[in-house]
């Protein structure tokens, strides 16, 4: 069993995120490839690390295998940005990572009452992700996602509630409720 744990990003990690997240494909995000010159611009803007996000590395064996972006702290309802190295994927890092972030969250910001997550409808590894981490379908936003080539992809939300965390269930959605 390989080795998985989570480290916070510092501006000391500026060049090693730049070339992690540049030299990667991310076919489920909005661009697919991210440029370095822009990584090490929000690095230096904040973006990753400020009153409002943190950035973790998720190391496996000690080495980089994604990175996990929480934002909108001082919400009640943070939400995340979660990449795995192409090398990583399919090996329960991302599930990981999750179950990790939703600790993270409730332990650490007692203000949170929920946690969300969208991703494109046809990411399934993610969507399998959300639902075993007790995250529910909260929403499909039909043509709401555009990839690189400006296609335009439905997107699906996922949150997960601080009660539903500390009892390891998950309330239903009622969708169903239209008068």
């Amino acid at each position: 069993m390989e080795h998985i744990e989570i480290q916070r990003f510092t501006a000391a990690d500026a060049e090693a995120l730049a070339d992690f997240l540049a030299g990667e494909e991310w076919p489920f995000h909005g661009s697919g490839r991210v440029d370095r010159a822009d990584v090490l611009r929000r690095v230096a803007e904040g973006y990753y690390d400020d009153e409002e996000a943190r950035t973790f590395w998720i190391l496996v064996d000690g080495k980089a295998a994604g990175t996990l972006r929480l934002f909108d702290i001082g919400d009640d309802t943070p939400l995340f940005d979660l990449r795995i190295g192409a090398a990583s994927r399919g090996r329960g890092v991302g599930t990981h990572a999750v179950q990790w972030l939703a600790s993270y969250v409730f332990t650490e910001f007692p203000e949170a009452q929920r946690i969300e997550g969208t991703t494109r409808r046809d990411n399934a590894a993610m969507r399998r992700v959300f639902l075993r981490c007790g995250f529910a379908k909260e929403g499909h936003h039909r043509r709401a996602w555009p990839d690189a080539e400006g296609v335009l992809h439905d997107a699906v939300a996922y949150a997960i509630l601080r009660g539903d965390w500390a009892t390891g269930t998950v309330t239903p959605v009622e969708f169903d409720d239209e008068p």
